[in-house]
């Protein structure tokens, strides 16, 4: 499957659940394939029903194609179990619908990987209130964890939330007071608060690990790499269109594939259990900034980010996400 570290296939029973956010596509697409391949039940949560379907009819497909090869450790069900939810992070409204309808359910969940992100896009903000990335790529995660989380304190042993983040991080500027832009949309650096969403990412990580210590939750934020996919669809002109030709041809814009092993190697590895509060890149444990891994700056975002979505949390939410606070 490609050069670099792999993951093992893991016998998945399909009574485990699987939420993947953005999985129609690229790496949340490959989390999810090779998921359900090895049995689990995965919940595709997306904005796009009509893409989501297409990508299940896909998967089936690339199912029947791997068995076909003999490729060992896959799963005998067929069709695999792939469900689409609808799932919008630019609105809290379709997040707490979400998780309203997925508590009513009366699923357990095991995995949550917030996958779902946008990046390097000019200045807007959602019908909420906030500058994009921040709440697609990390506000809306904050809240669908919180949400969530009783379900997975309810589900039995080695329950995993999974947080995509970047090598970006390193470029975003930690400053809470300018946290939601609202500056002049000209003077707006996508690339900055690109990275300070993902660094928000990482820091969450290390703070909530420290307050679900003893649980059965754990949590890890990951950086998959400079990935060949839709996510750099609004690259599409000038120097940026250029600069992205020239990593894909010489092979430094990973195959969604080969960027999603340490992602799924997270997602299905025994070996895994237990461990929380990392920053992993390439099946390894690494160093953040050092912004990411100060501690009191971490505890400052968690304070701060409560505050900003606390009209959409309920005080279990609130007490549930505190868990023990950090000394």
């Amino acid at each position: 499957m490609g050069a670099g570290p792999s993951f093992p296939m893991v016998p998945l029973s399909r009574d485990r659940i699987i939420v993947v956010t953005g999985s129609n596509s690229g790496l949340g697409y490959e989390i999810a394939k090779w998921s359900a391949m090895m049995g689990a039940t995965v919940i595709m949560a997306n904005r796009s029903e009509a893409r989501s379907r297409e990508a299940i009819v896909n998967i089936n497909k690339e199912y029947e194609e791997e068995k076909a090869k003999g490729t060992v450790g896959l799963t005998n069900a067929s069709p695999l179990a792939l469900e689409f939810m609808q799932l919008d992070l630019a609105s809290f409204d379709s997040v707490l619908k979400f998780c309203d309808e997925y508590k009513s359910s009366g699923r357990k969940l095991h995995v949550l990987f917030c996958n779902a992100g946008l990046g390097l896009i000019p200045y807007a903000k959602t019908g909420d209130g906030f500058e994009t990335m921040l709440q697609v790529n990390y506000l809306g995660h904050f809240v669908l964890i919180a949400k969530l989380l009783h379900v997975m304190k309810q589900s039995g042993p080695d329950c995993r939330i999974l947080l995509m983040a970047s090598a970006a991080h390193k470029a975003g500027t930690f400053d809470l007071d300018t946290m939601n832009y609202d500056g002049n949309p000209g003077s707006f650096s996508s690339f900055n608060y690109y990275g300070r969403s993902k660094l928000y990412q990482i820091m969450q990580a290390a703070e909530m690990g420290k307050r679900l210590a003893g649980s059965n939750v754990t949590i890890n934020s990951i950086h998959p790499g400079l990935i060949d996919t839709n996510f750099y669809r609004e690259w599409n002109s000038g120097a940026k269109k250029v600069l992205l030709s020239g990593l894909q041809a010489t092979g430094i814009a990973k195959s969604p594939l080969r960027g999603a092993k340490c992602s799924i190697d997270l997602t299905v590895n025994p070996a895994h259990a237990g461990t929380t509060g990392l920053y992993w890149v390439d099946g390894k444990v690494v160093t953040p900034s050092r912004d990411a891994r100060n501690k009191d700056k971490q505890k400052a975002l968690f304070e701060k980010s409560i505050e900003m979505v606390k009209q959409y949390l309920t005080e279990d939410d609130i007490k549930g996400i505190r868990g023990n606070e950090p000394t």
